[in-house]
């Protein structure tokens, strides 16, 4: 009877599984449908440019996942899970989301972002690695990041109201007046539900996909540095992909560039101040490759986004093709395998030499494009 039983739940556990991974995957679909509509509402009704509320309120909404993760490892003490979920969802966004979008469709990329949030961004990455140096980003550096992340919002609001004209620029990719969700207090409650369901869903998408990995023998460094850093990040995935299906081209790069943004200075600094005096540690294998990954993946968008001020489908194919040769490269080093020194020459030696040629090439060659700003 006994051994019937153990049979029973041996067969239920990978359904229940399956069966939550489906369900997250639902419910982040639904939720980015509702966040995305309710968002370009709330755009048009307040004046409010739909690239500021991607960077804003979308952005800051999808990346709920990566606080809930971090703030709960430094509570639990798992500290160094803190910092590694930061680092490992913005590698993500940038080579996976924003790739995976651009194969949709190209992705035209508004000249604020160019000028502006991706500058912010990369002076955001920089300071996490200094920050880092010393091994910990302690309480004056948490609280050094959550002033720096109110200044740039209020910032962002700010100008987007005073030149409240530059709004009819965007009405092309929000959607027609009026309907039933015209009014403020129903965005509202579709932002507010559309964020319930994306963390919802990565809760139960997180939690399926870690069963998963565990069951294929996946260690818990990789597991950590992908499915997690991942998981969290399938909000951005599905509201970005689902902005790049309806054209909310803006919204769609704005929550990528917002998320990693908020992801550093909110993230870590909410985590460093719930740290205390101790701080969050930063192991070692992070400073020495991952934070210059990240670093390097935020520098990338600069070339990418200059030529032509689009993100073509074969710029997002090699964003996807390079999130590839880091999990890879991840796998292989945990496992320290064989081949981990050629795969590693064959990167520095060849690929990433002919991609960078091939964009300068192509920055050269291509005109002035034609996207919005």
């Amino acid at each position: 009877m006994r051994g019937t039983a153990r049979l029973l739940f041996e067969l239920e556990m990978p359904m229940l599984t399956l069966a939550m991974f489906v369900g997250g995957l639902i419910a982040l679909v639904a939720g980015a449908e509702l966040l995305v509509r309710g968002a370009s509402r709330m755009a048009l009704a307040l004046g409010i440019a739909p690239l500021v509320v991607g960077l804003t309120i979308v952005a800051f909404g999808t990346s709920a996942p990566e606080v809930a993760v971090s703030v709960g490892a430094v509570l639990q003490g798992q500290t160094q899970m803190a910092i590694g979920n930061v680092v490992g969802s913005n590698i993500f966004n940038v080579l996976f989301i924003l790739g995976l979008s651009a194969l949709i469709t190209p992705l035209a990329v508004h000249l604020q972002v160019i000028r502006q949030e991706v500058p912010i961004l990369i002076g955001s990455s920089v300071l996490l690695l200094v920050l880092s140096l010393d091994g910990t980003v302690g309480l004056f550096d948490g609280a050094l990041l959550l002033g720096l992340l109110l200044a740039y919002t209020v910032f962002l609001i700010v100008q987007s109201r005073s030149a409240g004209s530059d709004t009819n620029d965007y009405d092309r990719e929000a959607p027609a007046p009026g309907g039933w969700d015209a009014r403020l207090p129903v965005q509202i409650a579709m932002i507010v539900a559309g964020l319930a369901l994306l963390v919802l869903g990565a809760q139960w998408l997180v939690d399926a996909a870690v069963v998963f990995a565990r069951a294929l023998g996946v260690s818990e460094l990789v597991i950590g540095l992908t499915i997690v850093a991942a998981g969290t990040s399938m909000p951005e995935v599905a509201t970005s992909v689902m902005a790049a299906i309806k054209g909310e081209r803006d919204i769609a790069v704005g929550n990528v560039v917002g998320s990693c943004t908020f992801n550093i200075l909110g993230c870590l600094g909410l985590s460093g101040m719930v740290a205390g005096a101790q701080g969050v540690p930063v192991p070692p294998a992070l400073l020495a490759f991952d934070l210059w990954v990240m670093l390097a993946t935020t520098l990338a968008c600069l070339p990418i986004f200059l030529s032509g001020r689009e993100i073509a489908r074969w710029e997002g194919l090699v964003f996807l093709g390079y999130y590839a040769a880091y999990v890879a490269y991840l796998i292989l080093a945990a496992q320290q395998h064989a081949t981990l020194p050629a795969f590693s020459s064959a990167m520095l030696g060849f690929v990433i030499p002919l991609t960078l040629v091939t964009l300068v090439v192509s920055l050269i060659r291509r005109p002035a494009g034609t996207g919005p700003g």
